[in-house]
């Protein structure tokens, strides 16, 4: 079989029709000043927008899971991007020298593939679907979904997870700018978007990918019944010891680090590498574009934790810290409300 009938056949595999009648039975809201709209699917919402849907059908239904795979799994603005860096540098460390790294000539998300939209949808020439067989293992993938919609096979097999989260004051403040980003680039420079309204739609769960808190529980309740296969990071504790979480990725992904390797630096080294101001500064971060779209800088904004202290109103700060409460109760999750 060649490769453009591979790539037929797995376009079949999810018709515009079918995604076309899902649509119609879907429940839809307008978010961004009424110029972006969602549609929910399997209890989360999604952006209708570039056949997101039908690429989320095909991710779903033909994504085959090596046991050697490791995805990293987050909610949009919650690390990814550093998360990605660190994993793709802890697992080829033995491949490049660090003066050598990919990273230094490729964004992460070059680096990390995300399975939903650029794998399966057309954001890269390659890999595309027909390629996914072709790449050594261990695949670095990357997914947006929540645990509940990920594939079957992910969840049969014994491919491992990574999650990151974060707390939500920082990654709304954080997904606020990115969105702003995104909008006036697709509305223009015209385009205005009150915090307190974006507060209101990440506070009633109309988010791409949203409701946030289900997401994390999601993958945090998993964590704790299966520790083996699903690792939940919080952002606010690799900030603060990131030498003690990156030793503890890869004892999970299976490289763990030497004792050789400790007493010379190489976690350090790493660190330095993948932290936001060294990879803001790269030449190939600071220009271009991620799936097409995306400004690569767009991904490199503070990495603070406690922004959202100098954006948030205490009104704002009280109720979510209510909703926090109401959504983690009974779980054992919690995240550090850290002030700057």
């Amino acid at each position: 079989m060649n490769e453009n009938q591979g790539k037929e056949d797995i376009q079949e595999v999810v018709s515009d029709q079918e995604v076309q009648q899902l649509m119609q039975n879907l429940p839809k809201v307008t978010i961004m000043s009424n110029k972006l709209e969602l549609v929910n699917y399997q209890g989360f919402w999604h952006p209708n927008i570039k056949n997101y849907l039908k690429s989320t059908l095909m991710f779903q239904r033909h994504f085959r899971a090596r046991n050697t795979d490791i995805i990293i799994a987050s909610f949009p603005k919650t690390g990814t991007t550093w998360l990605k860096s660190l994993l793709f540098s802890v697992v080829n460390r033995f491949r490049y020298p660090k003066d050598q790294t990919p990273l230094l000539k490729h964004h992460p998300h070059e680096l990390v593939y995300r399975l939903e939209v650029d794998v399966y949808g057309n954001a890269f020439e390659y890999p595309r679907p027909q390629h996914l067989d072709e790449l050594p293992s261990p695949r670095l993938l990357h997914t947006h979904l929540p645990y509940t919609s990920l594939p079957e096979s992910i969840m049969a097999s014994g491919c491992r997870v990574l999650y990151i989260g974060r707390n939500p004051l920082d990654t709304l403040v954080s997904l606020y700018y990115f969105s702003i980003k995104m909008m006036k680039k697709m509305e223009g420079q015209d385009f205005h978007l009150r915090m307190e309204d974006f507060f209101e739609d990440f506070y009633a769960g109309r988010m791409p990918h949203g409701p946030f808190f289900e997401h994390v529980v999601g993958y945090w309740k998993q964590s704790l019944e299966r520790p083996d296969k699903v690792l939940f990071f919080e952002y606010e504790d690799l900030k603060e010891d990131p030498k003690l979480y990156v030793k503890r990725l890869a004892e999970f992904v299976g490289v763990p680090f030497s004792l050789k390797e400790d007493s010379e630096g190489v976690i350090e080294d790493i660190i330095e590498m993948c932290s936001i101001n060294n990879l803001r500064e790269l030449d190939v971060n600071k220009s271009g574009v991620i799936n097409k779209y995306f400004e690569k800088n767009s991904y490199f904004r503070k990495g603070e934790v406690g922004d959202w202290t100098h954006h948030l109103t205490p009104l704002m700060v009280e109720r979510m810290n209510n909703l926090m409460h109401e959504k983690l109760e009974g779980t054992g999750l919690s995240f550090k409300m850290v002030s700057l």
